[in-house]
């Protein structure tokens, strides 16, 4: 069973990038979460790696469209990508250094954030991309 299953209800924004991205990083996630239990740790690691640099790469895409068009929440919306990549960040530093495990509570985090996220903040971009004539 997926950890996280993307609807358009649910987490679409109407912006076409932003939507298939999500969908990508749901799979990734659901990825990371099913090898978790008795996982190989290098395995995991390669997943947990693979899903921290498709963030990284997901929210450069949404940033630059935002400032590209003047976004008015912008600078909110930054904060909440900076604090996410700042968690996962020291996650994935602690999980290579041998300092901690990945588990499904870890991957739960990342979902939660994901369902909170992406209704409540990302889906507020949809109508000023959409007039800037990003679909």
């Amino acid at each position: 069973m997926s950890l996280i299953t993307w609807t358009k209800e649910q987490f679409g924004t109407n912006v076409s990038f932003a939507d298939e991205q999500h969908k990508v990083l749901f799979g990734m996630l659901n990825d990371l979460d099913a090898a978790v239990p008795g996982g190989d740790r290098n395995v995991i690691g390669e997943k947990l790696n693979t899903l921290v640099n498709y963030v990284v790469d997901h929210f450069a895409d949404e940033e630059r469209h935002m400032t590209e068009t003047n976004y008015p929440d912008y600078t909110a919306h930054k904060a909440e990508h900076t604090k996410l990549l700042e968690t996962c960040g020291g996650v994935a530093a602690k999980f290579k250094a041998g300092e901690l495990e990945i588990t499904q509570d870890i991957t739960a985090f990342v979902k939660d954030w994901l369902v909170n996220h992406i209704p409540n903040v990302d889906k507020h971009y949809g109508p000023h991309l959409n007039s800037k004539g990003i679909n």
